[in-house]
């Protein structure tokens, strides 16, 4: 039986794998098609033999550290996207494009040699024997202490038994292929058939030349085509890091069915469009094309009905919850609290799902602490343990108490009495939990009435609110109940410090609960070391005040 079975070789799946390979967990990565990648493709051009990519091209340091540092870790080389020159705007088909000056991507980069070398250098790092292409999930089924997995292999059946699964595809695409026995929930459900898949209805075509002509007219490359004829309706420059092997990529403003209406002619139509744009300099490209709503394994019945909107770039918590008493994880970058869709947001996926399983096997194995360890520090580890596990928690409270509002026809502070209910049961529960634990008290200074431990009793709280409040401000802006309610539906900063304010008069009275039970603990212990003294002899007097900060 596997340990860990990974479904999908896309980048969240790929980085996931190279983690837990790292760590000498076994696994096996099972992927759709004949390669490895997901969305991310690159075709050579015989024109520049310079790679040129088909999927995602670009990523962005500023607000992108876990890629921005992962290519850095990979060894692998980027530049900054070309972004000097004038910008075409082309509004009507029968005139020219106008000229402006204008910088549009921001500050991205390109990885060197196309995305396709971060796919090959995180595969370099896996066996022959952890990865099996070819193979389609068709069936998932809980047999309480292991997963059944059934795949299409070609045209047979294989079943795979591991004690954790995670797919990492794109939750439409899996709510729509993939059947549950027993079924997930249905606001799990829900969330995933909610979830766009980024660019999944796209298509991309980019086009190698001899020189960059543009850049020697004074271009950037950038180019906008937004008259209502227009093919390819946004371009920029493809060129490599030198300039010296030329390209434009551009992305088609034809939605899927019109794309497929013109099949036969869309490559005249695209270098037709590249030509009243820049000029008969364009003609006769070497094309490479990417439709992306004819990829079974990426696009969804879904995505490709509907009209891309606006990019999220978070996702509903609900998809980050582990299923199933944490046998089957939910992947792939739509499932990220930030950066959902983009490359970012696959390896955030990748990182929360390998904390999740390490947790899951530490409880599984039983791992003990580590010896040596004093009564306080094994107690104040164990509770840090607990607390860990706690945002799940507080957000399914959270979700519980809202319905119940939403079921009563609540309409006033929604979110806020939702969310302070649920914050105030998980301290209790806190609380509680401390006076379960063995602490030994002798010693331990109690300043202006303040235990010494309350500091690292407060530590693992430290991330607890702010993950919490963002889980609960991504399900609301994804939450079809609520956007009846719009100041619930996006919470406004004036309406979050409000909510702040509460959660932090919580938080107050959970410090002084808490530490009024560790000086109950010292006292307790006062009390037992008296009575145990000889006779004539007391226990050390002394008031023990009861607040704390």
């Amino acid at each position: 039986m596997l340990d860990t079975a990974i479904i999908g070789g896309g980048l969240c799946g790929l980085a996931l794998a190279r983690s837990l390979k790292k760590a000498g967990r076994s696994l096996t990565l099972f992927e759709a098609r004949a390669r490895l990648g997901g969305r991310i493709l690159s075709a050579v051009p015989a024109t520049t033999g310079e790679a040129l990519d088909l999927g995602p091209t670009w990523f962005w340091p500023d607000t992108q550290p876990l890629i921005t540092a992962f290519v850095s870790e990979l060894g692998l080389t980027s530049f900054a996207q070309h972004d000097e020159g004038a910008v075409l705007h082309l509004t009507e088909a029968d005139k020219g494009p106008q000229g402006f000056e204008q910088q549009v991507h921001g500050g991205a980069r390109r990885v060197a040699g196309g995305m396709a070398r971060l796919v090959a250098a995180l595969a370099d790092g896996l066996g022959e024997e952890d990865i099996r292409l070819g193979h389609v999930l068709q069936k998932v089924e809980d047999k309480g202490d292991h997963v059944v997995l059934t795949f299409r292999v070609d045209d047979a059946f294989l079943t795979v038994e591991a004690r954790h699964v995670v797919i990492a595809l794109p939750p439409r695409l899996v709510a729509e292929t993939v059947r549950f026995s027993p079924d997930i929930d249905a606001a799990t459900r829900d969330a995933m058939g909610a979830a766009p898949t980024w660019m999944a209805a796209q298509a991309k075509v980019v086009m190698a030349y001899s020189s960059p002509f543009w850049r020697e007219a004074g271009q950037s490359g950038n180019a906008f085509v937004t008259h209502e004829q227009a093919v390819v309706g946004e371009i920029f420059d493809a060129c490599d890091a030198t300039g010296a092997k030329a390209a434009l990529g551009g992305f088609l403003s034809f939605p899927p069915d019109l794309r497929e209406a013109f099949v036969v002619g869309l490559p005249m139509l695209m270098d037709s469009q590249l030509v009243q744009v820049f000029g008969s300099a364009a003609e006769g490209a070497e094309q490479h094309y990417q439709d992306w709503a004819l990829e079974p394994f990426t696009c969804s019945a879904r995505d490709r009905a509907e009209p891309q909107g606006e990019h999220v770039a978070f996702s509903n918590p609900l998809l980050r919850r582990p299923l199933w008493d944490g046998r089957l994880y939910l992947g792939g970058s739509e499932t990220a609290t930030q950066g959902a869709g983009y490359l970012e947001g696959a390896l955030e996926a990748a990182r929360r799902i390998d904390r999740s399983l390490a947790r899951a096997r530490s409880e599984e194995d039983e791992v003990a602490l580590p010896e040596g360890l004093s009564v306080n520090a094994a107690s104040l580890a164990r509770f840090a343990t607990w607390v860990a596990t706690l945002n799940d928690a507080a957000f399914e409270a959270y979700r519980v108490r809202l319905n119940r509002a939403l079921a009563a026809q609540d309409r006033e502070q929604l979110t806020q009495r939702a969310m302070l209910g649920a914050i105030e049961d998980i301290y209790e529960r806190a609380a509680d939990m401390l006076d379960t634990l063995p602490f030994d008290m002798v010693g331990v200074p109690v300043e202006k009435g303040r235990s010494a431990l309350m500091s690292d009793v407060q530590l693992p709280f430290r991330d607890f609110i702010q993950t919490l409040l963002d889980d609960i401000i991504a399900f609301n802006r994804t939450s079809c109940a609520l956007s009846n309610f719009p100041g619930e539906h996006h919470l406004s900063k004036d309406y979050v410090q409000t909510i702040l304010r509460d959660v932090a008069a919580a938080w107050r009275d959970f410090c002084l609960a808490a530490n009024r039970r560790l000086l109950a603990k010292a006292e307790a212990g006062l009390a037992e070391a008296g009575a145990a003294l000889p006779l004539g002899a007391g226990p050390r007097k002394g008031p023990i005040l009861t607040s704390a900060s």
